[in-house]
């Protein structure tokens, strides 16, 4: 008995009569209506989203925007909405009224543009406390999960949209700020020029002021000094004023008398005047008299009369003209010599010498009358000059008194130059101060002026075309290039690989309840197991391929599926249902009826595990052990390559798996076939038949 044999005794039983036939031509329907009619049903979803009806409230109040104008963006965001024919929109008056819409399900959901929503919008532009714009919505996962989704992307794109536009307008504001602040400082940098200009004449003034200060330094200095020079002479000038007004005091006090004294010398010079007046009368006659004396003396002596001469010279020693010595001496000669007839030697010299002692009175005579005039001037005079001492005593205090005060003024004065000096140090201190900071001030200045000018040329000063083109950038700075490799063109296309795949494994278990995986026939018979295996396989494979077939031409062509790669999507059908078939056969060929639980049990860890909707890195780790061992998965990314025109090198490898695949429900399949050769009770009775 051959394979084929097997195969063709078992595909006659089933296309016997006509039951059978429709029983065939329905199980190869059965990936058809899971999976076609599944898509068909979800092939555009997001197309007919119009077809929803969605609450739309419009409260915004409007506000002033920064140019003057009235911004309406919450009515512009109600007319884009309602323009765009997303949703169905229903204008609906009050946020009450929308929720209870939402609640009920008269509306999916609803969208809400509060009072202030323009007014939030502007805050930015002026710079006060910005607030955000609000979008209020309101869903209910009880009139469907998968729309509060589908909502939020819609909310999010009017954010963008929106945010965008606002902007737009905040980065213009923003940028004409830049050019009037650039203006501004190119002005400020203008003026700190006109500054430093400023402190550069300041700081030339101050080297000018240093210099006066140093120079008024040096002339207080010179004024102290001066005066204190001047407070030791205006010292030395009170002491010796105090000396000149206590030694004119004592000459006051010793010429007080003067006057008096100045009299008597007067009286007593008088006197003595005239008594040398007298004498000199008496003199200038003594020569004559002692000659005459000394002719009567030579008479007398002759004549014997010494008491003449002696009378004689009594009388001259009494008038003051001889001493008493000489008068003796000239009474011893009278009585030593003898009468001589002629004068003696000695008379002679006696005589010369009275004349010359005359002459002497004479002159004595004239002086004491000048002393007599002088003193009586003297006397006269005396009076004056002691008024006048007095007063010089007088003048003499009061110039010590102002001597002393003019000393203590002027040690008050060297005080004064003395804190001049410390003022001026302290000024020219200042002045020093004030240079060394003006110099400071004046390169601070040109540096502002240049920084000022560097910054202005740093600080952008946008045209109005640049405006434009930069507010665009700044409000939507990040632009998103998508280049799809390998794109699905509809909803239905993205869900395609995962349905098709599902729809063959289940259109192959749906053969395990009509077709034997093997027949009791082919056990009885004396044919080899994997002859036998084979044999009850190829009725499963035939049957799949043919829902293969039509599953890819009803998809391809009834639904506009438009596969990158048809012909070998078509293959990998073929494949697929090739290593399912062999796969379910075998193990219900092995467990028998608990083997159908055993594939749907597969079927449910392939759904969750295979990365159908979600990518299978997002399931949890035990199901990624899953995925690698069932095969639903790598057909699952097979036909995505194949449908999208992806890469195809992984399509190799995955047919060599389905093949391997195969192979391990044909072992499996031989292996039933050999236990089942040898009958048992449970082979006649079975515990269970599903």
């Amino acid at each position: 008995m051959t394979v084929l044999r097997l195969a063709r005794s078992e595909l006659k039983r089933m296309t016997g009569g006509l039951l059978p036939k429709l029983t065939i031509l329905a199980l190869a329907l059965v990936p058809l209506l899971y999976g076609a009619v599944y898509l068909y049903a979800n092939w555009d979803p997001y197309g007919k989203l119009n077809q929803i009806d969605a609450a739309l409230v419009v409260e915004d109040s409007g506000a002033a925007s920064a140019h003057g104008t009235r911004l309406e963006a919450g009515r512009k965001v109600a007319e884009s909405l309602v323009d765009g024919h997303v949703f169905n929109w229903k204008s609906v008056a009050s946020t009450e009224e929308a929720d209870q819409g939402v609640s009920d399900g008269t509306y999916a959901f609803a969208l809400k543009i509060p009072k202030d929503f323009s007014a939030n919008l502007a805050s930015p532009g002026s710079f006060d406390a910005a607030n955000q714009a609000m979008l209020n919505v309101t869903t209910n996962d009880a009139n469907n999960y998968l729309l509060s989704t589908i909502v939020d992307k819609l909310t999010t794109a009017v954010h963008t949209t929106v945010a965008k536009e606002v902007g737009e307008e905040t980065a213009n504001q923003l940028l004409t700020g830049f050019g009037t602040i650039h203006t501004q400082m190119l002005k400020a940098s203008d003026g700190a020029g006109q500054l430093a200009d400023g402190v550069a004449r300041l700081h030339d003034g101050t080297v000018t002021l240093h210099q006066g200060t140093g120079e008024l330094k040096s002339g207080a200095t010179e004024l102290y000094n001066g005066e204190v020079k001047l407070r030791d002479g205006a010292t030395s000038l009170s002491a010796g004023a105090a000396q000149l007004s206590g030694g004119l005091t004592q000459l006051k006090d010793k010429t007080a008398a003067l006057p008096a004294n100045a009299q008597q010398l007067a009286d007593g010079a008088a006197q003595v005047a005239a008594g040398n007046a007298a004498l000199n009368t008496a003199m200038q006659g003594i020569p004559g008299q002692l000659a005459a004396a000394n002719q009567a003396a030579q008479q007398a002596a002759a004549q014997g009369q010494r008491s003449r001469v002696v009378a004689s010279t009594g009388h001259l020693v009494a008038a003051g003209v001889l001493t008493q010595a000489q008068a003796d001496a000239v009474v011893a000669d009278v009585d030593a010599t003898p009468a001589p007839a002629a004068p003696s030697p000695a008379a002679a010299a006696s005589a010369a010498k009275l004349q010359t002692a005359a002459t002497q009175v004479q002159k004595l005579a004239d002086g004491s009358a000048a002393v007599s005039a002088g003193a009586s001037q003297l006397a006269g005079a005396a009076p004056a000059l002691s008024d006048a001492v007095t007063k010089a005593s007088a003048g003499a205090d009061q110039l010590a008194s102002g001597s002393a005060t003019l000393a203590a003024g002027q040690q008050n004065a060297v005080d004064g130059a003395g804190k001049l000096v410390q003022g001026a140090q302290k000024l020219d201190d200042g002045a020093a101060q004030l240079e060394t900071g003006a110099a400071t001030a004046s390169d601070g200045a040109g540096t502002l002026a240049g920084e000022l000018a560097q910054g202005a040329g740093k600080v952008p000063n946008p045209d109005d075309a640049q405006k434009d083109s930069l507010s665009k950038v700044m409000a939507d700075p990040v632009a998103v290039s998508n280049v799809s490799q390998a794109k699905a063109g509809s909803y239905g296309a993205g869900l395609a690989p995962f349905f098709l795949t599902l729809a063959l494994w289940i259109g192959v278990f749906m053969l395990v309840q009509a077709m034997r995986p093997v027949t009791q026939r082919a056990l009885a018979s004396n044919a080899p197991a994997w002859k036998i295996a084979a044999g009850g396989w190829l009725p499963f494979l035939a049957v799949s391929a043919v829902q293969a077939s039509l599953l890819t031409l009803v998809v391809d062509v009834g639904l506009g599926l438009d596969p990158a790669h048809p012909v070998l999507m078509w293959f990998l059908m073929l494949a697929a249902a090739m290593a399912f078939s062999a796969i379910i056969q075998g193990v219900v060929a092995l467990l028998g009826s608990p083997g159908k639980l055993v594939v749907l049990i597969l079927l449910v860890l392939q759904l969750v595990s295979s990365g159908g909707t979600f990518p299978w890195q997002t399931t949890p780790e035990p199901l990624h052990v899953v995925h690698q061992i069932l095969p639903m998965g790598y057909v699952v990314s097979g036909m995505r390559h194949l449908i999208y025109g992806a890469d195809l090198a992984i399509i190799l490898p995955t047919m060599l798996g389905l093949v391997g695949y195969t192979l391990l429900g044909l072992a499996m399949s031989t292996a039933a076939v050999r236990k089942n050769k040898y009958w048992t009770l449970k082979t006649l009775k079975p515990e269970i038949a599903v």
